[in-house]
């Protein structure tokens, strides 16, 4: 079957396409959907590409926070001097994504929206109380993954940008896996005027925040109090990469890298 091919100019007529297309789907790098296009593992009638859309892009600062647009490239967002200085952690973040090809065509909004649960994105979102704006509405963190590739986001609903508040601190480790640069486990970790945040990717069925090793960093910031937490492995992900066991280990000991760096 073919599929229609839409190029909006505005993110008001790329929501009125995604709500006249109820198969169809909003293409912003397109670094996983059309891999599963090609591998029959998603087939839209229609594509929306959103790569025309000025107003979806841009790196700038407001008040104590750094607002990036939904289509700002992972290559961009690591070479931006506003984040490398506000939040370097973030920078370090979009800079080991994938290879140098996924960074160079790869966006913010399109990480998010798809919500891979090894997806280093959603770990700096939350672990920074980001808020995600779309055209309709602004979502906290917290609320926005909800599932494996889930989100909160409804029909016709696309975002446009995420305000990270800039921390006191962070750190972002991951332990990769080495063929699709993945996270097996990655953690971010950071302290500001939210108070202590830890969120975990690629362990569970999406990002979530670590509350054990946020109560033992509120007591005791340091590396030592991190790594000494136990994680339950009942919840999280076994395959044949890691086993939930493994990954509970790497949590704590991610985290307290996090800190060291």
């Amino acid at each position: 079957m073919s599929i229609a091919y839409h190029r909006p100019g505005t993110v008001a007529d790329a929501s009125i396409l995604a709500a006249q297309h109820a198969d169809g789907r909003l293409l912003a790098g397109g670094q996983s959907l059309l891999p599963a296009i090609r591998l029959g593992l998603s087939d839209p009638s229609d594509l929306i590409d959103l790569g025309r859309i000025a107003e979806l892009r841009g790196i700038h600062q407001e008040g104590r926070s750094i607002r990036i647009g939904a289509m700002s490239t992972h290559a961009e967002v690591a070479a931006s001097a506003l984040v490398r200085t506000e939040i370097a952690a973030l920078a370090d973040l979009a800079g080991h994504i994938g290879d140098r090809a996924v960074r160079n065509r790869g966006t913010l909004g399109g990480s998010l929206a798809n919500n891979d649960p090894a997806a280093c994105y959603p770990a700096g979102v939350v672990g920074l109380g980001a808020t995600v704006h779309t055209n309709q509405r602004s979502i906290e963190a917290d609320h926005f993954f909800t599932d494996v590739y889930s989100t909160a986001l409804e029909e016709g609903e696309v975002i446009t940008s995420v305000s990270f508040p800039i921390p006191d601190t962070a750190g972002w480790q991951k332990f990769k896996q080495p063929a699709s640069r993945f996270s097996l486990v990655g953690v971010f970790v950071s302290r500001g005027q939210a108070g202590v945040r830890v969120a975990v990717t690629g362990a569970g069925a999406c990002v979530f925040r670590a509350t054990a090793i946020e109560e033992a960093l509120s007591a005791e910031w340091s590396a030592a109090a991190a790594k000494a937490v136990k994680i339950d492995a009942a919840n999280l992900n076994s395959d044949l990469h890691a086993t939930a066991e493994y990954r509970a280990h790497l949590i704590p000991i991610l985290a307290s890298r996090a800190l060291a760096a």
